[in-house]
């Protein structure tokens, strides 16, 4: 009961600033009771006045009502079907920028988290650079035993070694760390998770779930939107999010698939520096994919750049099936050398040989307009049930394509055309698929970046190679020949294990033989925990009748 009225309370303080930033504007009440209509009518009363485009001020609420709140909006942004597409699109712009907490309190936080004083980790710890609703990052230097470097030889009028080093050397030293008595410093990124992070998504959480708990048990709506899963989900994706250990595996697993790759790379890593909560890697010295005018300035091509995002993207997703699933310009860089760097490996997407597959072939099918293909491929999947038709399908997805392929290429779109199909799809009860839904998140937010690099980009060109090379490798002669082999090896593990599934099936089979004979015993453990539930059960029964009793009797006495 009191957990219950502290979660109203909460929950309260959310529909309070939800009704103020203008929210409930954007919600049509013809579809709801009439309670929940006057309901909305009295929030309403609430609404300050803005001039903030309608879709936008949910975006607002959430960034006022903080960390839990904003990435619940980052999460909603990849869940169209719970939200809806426009919705879903304008909260991809719901930016995780936070006020940083305390230094003092970042410097405890890695003291803690080492078990030692921060001047025997870090030589040097600057204040916060970045912070989002997780953790913050702070720049720090790493002393390191290193060479002092050598003079330049001694000039007509030089004073003699203590001469500072030539120019270059300078440069040279600055880029490997500053050389200190023959000890340099290594300069590195530190992020740092917010203090008490955890308790305050936790309780926020739980009064997310109390409301799609009750939301569930009372609306049909809410229990076809699924809303205890989406919390759940969120619950699951921000404790990973919480434990950098998580993160830094990612990033290195993201740096062994693309250590070959000419046009991207990713930060290295400081294992000995890294704990639950503190993330140590390099320290990028690169220009932000967000920042136009620099990138002009260093002399860039930008529609390069805009191809590299695109087809980087197409690779890790498809080639890989481990993607970065927060490529928004603010977590993209470009070095000197023009290579794409990406930070914050906190939200990763993951896509089994089957979703690959799929997404190549809907992508190809798309370019070519082999729209029967791209509809034999849902089925095969097993995407849509079988008992649609094919034909009918192929014929909703030709609706999408035509129309599109009439276009110039700046108006054609791969992220509208799978918003389309997601939409086409639940027509023909198409299940919800989490990691196709976060691929479509993605590909919204890495357009977006492309399309900003350039405006005239043709998407279907860019993405063909990419997607060609995958088909012809993995669907081609080469991809038969290796499926036969790997086909050939699962059997032969099917057959090494038989002998051992025989035996098992003998003992089940004597197992149930002894069941029918002398009926099925339950383990102590068990039985005692059915008693107890019967006896709480009887317990309610009972004091649910005596309660009828009572009421009956002051009825009759009421009436006698």
């Amino acid at each position: 009961m009191i957990a219950g009225v502290a979660h109203l309370a909460r929950l309260a303080r959310g529909g309070f600033v939800l009704a103020r930033e203008g929210v409930f504007g954007i919600v049509d009440p013809a579809p709801l009771p009439l309670p929940a209509r006057a309901a909305l009518r009295m929030a309403r009363l609430f609404e300050k006045s803005t001039t903030r485009a309608a879709p936008s001020r949910l975006a607002a609420a959430l960034t006022r009502l903080g960390p839990t709140y904003v990435k619940l909006g980052q999460f909603l942004a990849t869940r169209p079907d719970v939200v809806g597409v426009s919705l879903a699109r304008d909260l991809e712009t719901l930016q995780d920028k936070m006020a940083p907490f305390p230094q003092a309190e970042a410097e405890r936080a890695v003291a803690a988290a080492f078990g030692k004083p921060l001047r025997e980790v870090f030589a040097s710890f600057g204040p916060a650079v970045a912070a989002a609703s997780i953790a913050q990052v702070h720049r720090a230097e790493v002393a390191e035993a290193g060479v002092q470097p050598a003079a330049r030889p001694r000039e007509s009028g030089d004073p003699g070694p203590t001469t500072p080093v030539t120019k270059q050397v300078a440069l040279d030293s600055r880029l490997r760390g500053n050389e200190r008595n023959g000890v340099s410093r290594r300069t590195v990124a530190v992020k740092v998770l917010r203090p008490g992070i955890e308790r305050r998504f936790k309780i926020d959480l739980d009064a997310l779930t109390f409301a799609a708990r009750n939301a569930e048990k009372f609306s049909a709506e809410a229990r076809r939107l699924r809303l205890i899963e989406v919390v759940e989900t969120l619950r699951r994706s921000v404790t990973i999010e919480m434990d950098l250990r998580l993160e830094a595996a990612a990033l290195s697993e993201m740096a062994e698939n693309t250590k070959d790759d000419p046009e991207f790379r990713v930060p290295a890593l400081d294992w000995e520096r890294i704990a639950r909560d503190v993330l140590t890697l390099e320290w990028v010295e690169a220009v932000p994919l967000s920042d136009r005018a620099r990138l002009e300035v260093k002399g860039f091509d930008l529609k390069e750049l805009a191809r590299a995002v695109i087809q980087t993207f197409l690779r890790h997703a498809l080639r890989d099936g481990f993607f970065h699933a927060d490529m928004h310009p603010g977590n993209l860089f470009v070095d000197d050398g023009g290579k794409l760097i990406a930070v914050d490996f906190g939200i990763m997407g993951r896509l089994g040989p089957k979703e690959r597959r799929f997404l190549a072939e809907i992508l190809y099918g798309f370019i070519t307009r082999n729209y029967h293909r791209t509809a034999e491929v849902h089925f095969e999947a097993g995407y849509v049930p079988r008992h649609h038709s094919v034909e009918s399908f192929a014929q909703a997805i030709r609706a999408i394509g035509e129309p599109i392929h009439n276009r110039t290429a700046e108006d054609i779109s791969m992220a509208k055309l799978l918003m389309l199909l997601f939409e086409v799809t639940g027509l023909f009860d198409m299940r919800t698929r989490p990691e196709l839904l976060l691929l479509q998140k993605t590909m919204v937010v890495v357009e977006g970046v492309a399309r900003s690099l350039d405006p005239k980009l043709d998407m279907w060109t860019v993405a063909e190679p990419v997607v060609r090379e995958w088909i012809e490798r993995h669907l081609g002669a080469a991809g038969m020949l290796e499926g036969a082999a790997d086909g050939a090896g699962e059997v032969g593990r099917f057959l090494g294990g038989v002998p051992a599934l025989l035996s098992r099936g003998a003992v089940l089979v004597e197992q149930l033989d002894a069941i029918t004979r002398d009926g099925l015993v339950l383990a102590p453990e068990t039985v005692a925990a059915i008693g107890r539930a019967e006896a709480r059960r009887n317990r309610w029964t009972a004091a649910a009748l005596w309660t009828i009793a009572g009421l009956l009797v002051v009825l009759i006495l009421m009436l006698a």
